[in-house]
């Protein structure tokens, strides 16, 4: 049975969705979703539901505040909005779904770096992470990507499909997302300071064809991050790995989780 609702965090809703809560009665850790920076709960489609089934743990995901069915609020995005994610809303919103046990957390793109960043200020609650496309520093071919994606938003069919998700938010979002990513502080944002924090196992994936970062991320990850970590670097993909290589993706995920409930 699942479960979905609000919970507050200074006094603005966040939509959250508990899937495979049947799951709950066991040992297992908690997959917790984070989404893309454009994305939402519902824009993970049936992968959430798919990997915790498979792997037989509760999962979360939740829409950031400004996002999907969350509330929206003024200031978005700053060079610290992801590390203002990790350090304290998440924390917040674990506490008020009195998810106690350890978590695997599964980040997409910007996701993928709070990910990264939860783990690093709070390794006591972590048994794994799993990132997807994540940015560990600001490349060239970010903010080209970054370009392009503006010329579809303005000229193509991409506002169209994003308010779907985000209705009357879709403009701030997506205005305030990318002009974060094109702005001179972006330029020299990274968080490779807290990677060698990270205490457990992490799985990072990653396409080849990523529009959005190259193979650098990977390698800042391998060199600074001390504990276990496995890299995929996938043909044919570009940056959702999730969608465009499914099942291997969804295979890897799964192994790596139950590597982790077994040792």
């Amino acid at each position: 049975m699942d479960k979905e609702g609000f919970v507050l965090f200074h006094d603005k809703k966040i939509y959250y969705k508990m899937i495979n809560t049947r799951f709950m009665t066991g040992d297992n850790p908690f997959i917790v979703f984070l989404h893309e920076g454009l994305g939402s709960s519902e824009q993970w489609k049936d992968f959430p539901a798919l990997l915790s089934g498979k792997a037989g743990c509760p999962a979360l995901l939740y829409d950031r505040l400004g996002y999907g069915k969350s509330e929206s609020i003024d200031k978005l995005f700053d060079k610290n909005f992801m590390h203002y994610e990790a350090f304290k809303v998440l924390p917040a919103l674990l506490e008020k779904l009195k998810i106690t046990g350890k978590l695997v957390l599964v980040g997409h793109s910007d996701g993928g770096t709070i990910a990264l960043l939860f783990a690093a200020r709070h390794p006591e609650k972590v048994a794994g992470v799993i990132t997807e496309a994540d940015h560990v520093i600001c490349e060239k071919n970010t903010v080209e990507g970054i370009n392009n994606i503006v010329k579809n938003y303005e000229h193509g069919k991409l506002k169209e499909k994003l308010y779907k998700y985000h209705k009357e938010k879709t403009d701030a979002l997506f205005y305030g997302w990318s002009g974060f990513w094109l702005s001179d502080t972006a330029a020299s944002w990274n968080i490779k300071e807290h990677l060698s924090e990270i205490k457990t196992p992490v799985l990072s994936v990653q396409g080849k064809d990523d529009k959005y970062g190259s193979v650098k991320q990977l390698i800042l990850k391998l060199k600074l991050i001390k504990s276990p970590i496995n890299i995929i670097f996938l043909d044919n993909c570009g940056h959702i790995p999730h969608f465009e290589q499914k099942e291997i993706v969804l295979n890897k995920m799964k192994n790596f989780i139950f590597e982790i409930i077994n040792n």
